[in-house]
């Protein structure tokens, strides 16, 4: 993840045995129709300028759906939810998902419940007409050790029974630190995944964050599979002098082997969302990048 979303991060506020081995039970989740859409930090200074030409030009480009990146004092990009959603709703956009930090003071370990401001956050969450509730950070304070880290992912089963009270299930979308951080012998992401309730808590892999913290795509996928509801489809590329960091390009001129995991999850089941996110640019302007995405998306046979 580069400095930049990590401070935007910062400032917003069962592994199946032998699936290793590709057995036919890998393949016997339920098929699912997918959805693309795009993360709205992919045209971050475009939405800060004028948010809705940004999200005209999306609509026009073929985007049906959008998830969020700027929930501040209970507006996004200015907008009070039923106002975004109204946007929205007139455009002939939804929203199935939305990045929201979930903090350690949205949790009272003493009263065992959520702030106002996290349940506020729920709130308006459904108005929006949200699938899922996405927190994109795990603060480091809270997976200090083992220990600490289950009890936190208590903390994520009870946010999803939280969401599921309005219909909806939270969700967690992880960086590079989950696949480089080890406890008692194990990768912290195993971890958060084997310790989180699949009919609570989703799962939201970037397929791209994940390799500087030394992962590749296609492993966790297969380590995983069925496990991510909602995919950040993102393709990477190293940086030009920094050794082996690597950063966001145009889907299918980086190293991964994006069609090929992308049928793979196919396949599998269990993925319904297809979340486009490019967060560097090389140069170009963003919305172009976005719309050829989009273009080798349905090239590949997403729509």
């Amino acid at each position: 993840m580069n400095t930049t979303r990590r401070a935007f991060l910062k400032n917003s506020s069962l592994i199946a045995a032998g699936a290793m081995a590709f057995g036919n039970d890998v393949f016997a989740a339920e098929k699912t129709k997918q959805i693309v859409g795009i993360q709205l930090y992919s045209v971050r200074d475009d939405m800060k300028k004028d948010p809705l030409a940004t999200l005209k030009q999306l609509r026009e480009m073929g985007y049906t759906h959008v998830e969020h990146a700027n929930y501040v004092n209970r507006k996004l990009y200015g907008w009070s939810p039923s106002e975004f959603r109204k946007v929205l709703d007139d455009l002939g956009m939804k929203m199935p998902s939305g990045h929201t930090v979930m903090g350690p003071q949205h949790w009272d370990s003493q009263k065992k419940d959520f702030s106002d401001s996290w349940k506020q956050t729920v709130e308006d969450a459904a108005i929006l007409g949200q699938a899922h509730v996405v927190s994109p950070w795990l603060d480091a304070s809270l997976r200090k050790t083992y220990d600490d880290t289950l009890r936190y992912m208590e903390v994520f089963n009870k946010s999803g029974e939280l969401c599921k009270k309005s219909g909806m299930k939270f969700g967690y979308h992880n960086h590079d630190f989950e696949f480089s951080e080890k406890m008692n012998g194990m990768m912290l992401y195993d971890i958060i995944l084997q310790n989180t309730d699949p009919a609570l808590v989703i799962h939201q892999l970037d397929m791209g964050n994940l390799y500087n913290g030394g992962a590749k795509t296609e492993d966790v996928l297969r380590k995983h599979p069925g496990r991510f509801e909602s995919l950040h489809v993102k393709d990477e590329i190293k940086i030009p002098g920094a050794g082996d960091k690597y950063e966001s390009t145009v889907l299918g001129k980086g190293i991964i082997n994006l069609k090929a995991n992308l049928d793979f999850v196919k396949k599998a089941g269990g993925s319904k969302y297809l979340i486009i996110e490019q967060e560097s640019y090389q140069g170009r302007k963003p919305l172009d990048d976005c719309k050829e995405d989009l273009a080798v998306m349905r090239k590949w046979g997403y729509k």
